[in-house]
């Protein structure tokens, strides 16, 4: 398409379930999606959402939960009980109650050249604790704030879905501050430095009946207690973005303004990429907009899959002008793409009402 600005990795998918192992014996990698990205120790690093679920026996529907102290129960469903809904590939309804079909959680791999990677023998995997995270975590994203990580990522249970924070300094040891944003609520990346002394993120709560899934501005002086929220993106009837849009990673400062990438989904879940530009002084300001995709899923490995026609990104890595962006295909596989910041601020058209 002549609006996809991506260069994609020729090596793509670059990682799949096979090259995981699973977490426990008896359990099955079905997915790798959406993973954060960050340098550390002369290393491009990943946080990898990997979904399993038990291996599957015929007639039987089964999957995994938490239970609060962290242990993992498998729950068993005979397939034809009429009171099973298990039209959504992600989600199986069982009598009015809603579950995954999987449960995910976080793995750290490592590079030295950004293209192979391997999992990282000395770093445990991240996994779901307490009772807001008993159907797993999911699509954590990395900001580096003071000389600190800090994860934003999926907590979800049969409580709803909401933004969870861990931080870390040396990715062994974690500081859980535990559930900053309440359901329902997700997609949430942190601007990596201050802005008039005041932090702030991008998020996404989610209403079902008056509003939409919009992206959200906040601010905080702390990073855990958030207010002064903001509503900075509608989803557009007609457009690429016509069902829901979200944030990607932290927005990286230009020169221009803060450039968030975004996804965007139409009514029938075709997921592609976007951008905003916000004002750097005051990024509840939205300066620019993409009018088309800047990515969208053309590749085979982005149409098929677990769940198809899906380009969805949590991490980048930034040299210069150079993007290098990190995604999960299809909610199945992990891939990656170049892309040039200029040819993306230049694709932007100004927002009503911006000035010049």
């Amino acid at each position: 398409m002549k609006n996809d600005l991506a260069d994609r990795f020729e090596q793509n998918p670059i990682l799949r379930p096979v090259d995981l192992r699973p977490s426990t014996p008896g359990m099955e990698v079905t997915c790798l999606l959406n993973p954060g990205v960050f340098r550390f120790q002369d290393k491009v690093w990943l946080v990898v959402r990997v979904a399993e679920r038990p291996v599957q026996s015929p007639g039987i529907t089964s999957f995994p939960i938490l239970t609060s102290d962290g242990r993992m129960e498998v729950l068993e469903f005979n397939s034809s009980d009429p009171r099973l809904d298990l039209s959504d590939p992600r989600v199986i309804s069982f009598d009015g109650r809603d579950y995954l079909t999987t449960l995910s959680h976080l793995r750290l791999l490592w590079s030295d050249d950004g293209i192979a990677f391997a999992e990282a023998a000395d770093r445990r995997p991240l996994m779901g604790t307490g009772e807001l995270e008993t159907y797993g975590i999911e699509d954590c994203r990395v900001g580096r704030i003071d000389g600190t990580w800090c994860l934003t990522y999926t907590q979800v249970s049969d409580h709803g879905v909401g933004v969870g924070l861990r931080s870390t300094r040396d990715w062994k040891e974690f500081t859980h501050q535990g559930m900053i944003l309440p359901p329902h609520n997700k997609d949430c990346a942190l601007f990596e430095e201050r802005i008039g002394g005041k932090y702030y993120a991008l998020h996404r709560p989610s209403s079902p009946e008056l509003g939409g899934n919009y992206i959200w501005l906040a601010e905080s002086p702390d990073l855990v207690h958030w207010g002064r929220h903001r509503c900075l993106a509608h989803s557009r009837a007609g457009y690429w973005d016509s069902a829901r849009v979200g944030a990607g990673a932290a927005p990286i400062r230009t020169s221009a303004g803060w450039l968030a990438i975004y996804h965007g989904a139409n009514r029938e879940s075709r997921y592609c990429l976007g951008a905003l530009l916000l004002d750097l002084k005051e990024p509840w300001r939205v300066l620019a907009r993409s009018e088309e995709p800047i990515m969208e899923p053309l590749a085979r490995y982005e149409r098929e899959g677990f769940f198809g026609q899906v380009i969805f990104t949590n991490g980048h890595i930034l040299d210069g002008d150079r993007l290098t962006l990190y995604y999960g295909a299809a909610d199945s596989v992990i891939c990656a793409a170049h892309l040039s910041i200029q040819r993306i601020l230049a694709s932007l058209a100004p927002a009503e009402g911006a000035k010049a």
